[in-house]
């Protein structure tokens, strides 16, 4: 029987923790381009805080060929000697929303150089459906000079990252596994069900578990939207959004959503993979765009529903100080891809006012970096014309919100969070 040895190729959300779980059974290569990243993580430090370092620590091998725990690197030749090749890479759009697979066709053009017989290779990245073998094994035929199905073999097992969720962890969910021939996917399963929890749901094929994986993500992205367009309604008739869902859910099959900002690296993004694809085939997905499009028109309606309470409330808007709590994409984790508070932020500023913004989880280097935006220290006693609860980190409920606001003054609560409030979603 042959011996297993995994390498993942990305580290971040996904990857990581992923690897430091095979990692305390198998010997496991954790292959990452970003040098800082992987410097830290050599050290034993994860910065999106999705593995606890004292848990990083105990499977981390300074040798590659070690029985088993995980080996960091940026060196692809570490990569010859395994024969599973995980990919948890990142699939984001475009300006245009259009899908970008160049860090996935990457990936592949780098495990291609050490594809060997009988190797599998296994991808994670949110796809759509008919990606991994129209788009990817392609290139993996064409660098290894290997024939797919013949020589080597391809599994597809979707992500189910949850980032700042330490209660669904990646051992603890059910995940969804497939492969390229009957023997390929229950190899691919029993590699899964091997470190889980949970076990795995065997999918009759890779395009099954390709949409099984972007109609989750389309499905609660148009939940969202929903609420969000009946906050939007609600508002207009002077009736407090929470305060109706909380009715609602005492109903037995109410589904619990909640109105928001959508942003993030999967709600925020998979939908625009399932719509190009489905227009490829001459079907405009009409719910999925519009639920995708009210999303993203949140920024620039709850700035204008800041701005309308603050001229009633009389507070002058020119030069106006507006503090913005929190930055990140969501509550309680570091994790900046896509948040829709950056729309907030632009939408405020359009309107003259001179806005802080304060986020305890974000790290200030790389949200300045991505978007040019400087997060504040820490809170002052600054005075402010409105405040707005943008991302619901526990971190917020130790503020004491009425020493941050003027004798005139808005608080505008999107997520019905805070204590004191004036306005809330």
């Amino acid at each position: 029987m042959q011996k297993i040895k995994i390498a993942i190729i990305g580290l971040g959300y996904v990857g990581l923790p992923l690897a430091r779980l095979f990692a305390t059974k198998y010997p496991v290569v954790g292959f990452d381009i970003n040098t800082q990243r992987v410097a830290k993580l050599q050290e034993g430090i994860d910065e999106t805080q999705e593995v606890d370092d004292t848990l990083l620590k105990q499977v981390i091998v300074n040798e590659e060929r070690a029985a088993k725990g995980l080996y960091i690197t940026t060196d692809s030749n570490s990569l010859q000697t395994c024969n599973y090749f995980i990919v948890t890479v990142p699939t984001s759009v475009d300006k245009n929303n259009q899908p970008v697979l160049k860090p996935l066709l990457s990936a592949s053009k780098t495990i291609a150089k050490y594809l060997k017989k009988e190797d599998i290779v296994i991808y994670e990245s949110t796809v759509y459906p008919g990606a991994t073998e129209e788009d990817c094994i392609p290139v993996l035929e064409k660098h290894s000079n290997l024939s797919f199905n013949e020589d080597f073999f391809v599994g597809y097992s979707p992500e189910r990252i949850s980032p700042g969720d330490k209660v669904r962890t990646v051992e603890s969910i059910l995940k969804v596994t497939s492969g390229s021939t009957p023997a390929t996917a229950k190899k691919v399963n029993d590699l899964y069900k091997s470190v889980l929890k949970n076990g795995t749901h065997l999918a009759p094929s890779i395009k099954v578990a390709e949409a099984a994986k972007i109609i989750e993500n389309c499905q609660r992205d148009i939940n969202i939207a929903f609420v969000n367009e009946l906050a939007k309604i609600f508002s207009l008739m002077n009736i407090n959004t929470s305060d109706v869902l909380e009715a609602a859910a005492t109903k037995w099959n109410f589904l619990p959503f909640k109105p928001g900002l959508v942003g993030g690296h999967c709600i925020g993004v998979d939908p625009f993979y399932l719509a190009q694809k489905a227009q490829q085939f001459g079907y405009y997905p009409e719910i999925i765009l519009s639920g995708r499009r009210l999303n993203d028109s949140m920024g620039s309606h709850i700035a204008s529903e800041v701005i309308k309470l603050m001229i009633n409330k009389e507070v002058k808007i020119k030069g106006a100080k507006v503090l913005i709590l929190g930055i990140t994409f969501k509550e309680n984790c570091p994790d900046i891809r896509n948040t829709k508070v950056v729309d907030l932020y632009h939408a405020l500023k359009s309107y003259g006012v001179d806005i802080d913004i304060y986020d305890p989880w974000a790290q200030k280097e790389e949200v300045f970096e991505e978007y040019q935006i400087s997060l504040l220290e820490g809170l002052t006693e600054h005075k402010y014309g409105a405040i707005v609860l943008a991302v619901a980190h526990n971190d917020f409920k130790e503020i004491d919100i009425s020493e941050l606001q003027r004798s005139k003054s808005v608080i505008y609560d999107i997520k019905n969070f805070l204590k004191v409030k004036d306005k809330s979603l």
